[in-house]
């Protein structure tokens, strides 16, 4: 990853019809391994959890991103539809030119981050309040 500032969005097309990093990364993955359970596996969902993402974003459109074949032995697993593909491709070309607009509009700040700085915040001790008359 190029150094920079790193956008991160959602597009909300209606209060219930949303698309974030989360569905796209979910997609992804469904079209990488050809099942939502492996897919929530993979990056750390719940199936439970990957289910409700996946649910709600079909239910958000006209035509589901995914289709599922029927579980049993030898089946199961989901597959990304054309409008899926769609989802991920546009999705993706938003992300990339955010990203290019956020790094020239920032490059003056970014030159100014501390690339040395500690990642992880440290807790600082929170000074004892005295008793009064002590």
């Amino acid at each position: 990853m190029k150094p920079g500032p790193l956008i991160r969005f959602r597009i909300d097309f209606t209060e219930n019809s949303n698309l974030g990093p989360g569905k796209i990364v979910l997609l992804e993955e469904i079209k990488r391994c050809g099942s939502l359970s492996e897919a929530a596996r993979r990056i750390g969902l719940s199936y439970r959890r990957a289910w409700l993402l996946l649910n709600s974003l079909n239910n958000s459109f006209d035509v589901p991103a995914t289709v599922n074949n029927a579980g049993g032995r030898g089946g199961g697993g989901a597959e990304i539809t054309p409008f899926g593909l769609l989802l991920i491709e546009r999705y993706r070309e938003v992300e990339r030119k955010l990203n290019d607009v956020a790094g020239k509009s920032l490059e003056e700040i970014s030159s100014r981050v501390n690339r040395k700085a500690v990642t992880s915040a440290r807790r600082v001790p929170v000074a004892k309040k005295r008793r009064l008359g002590a």
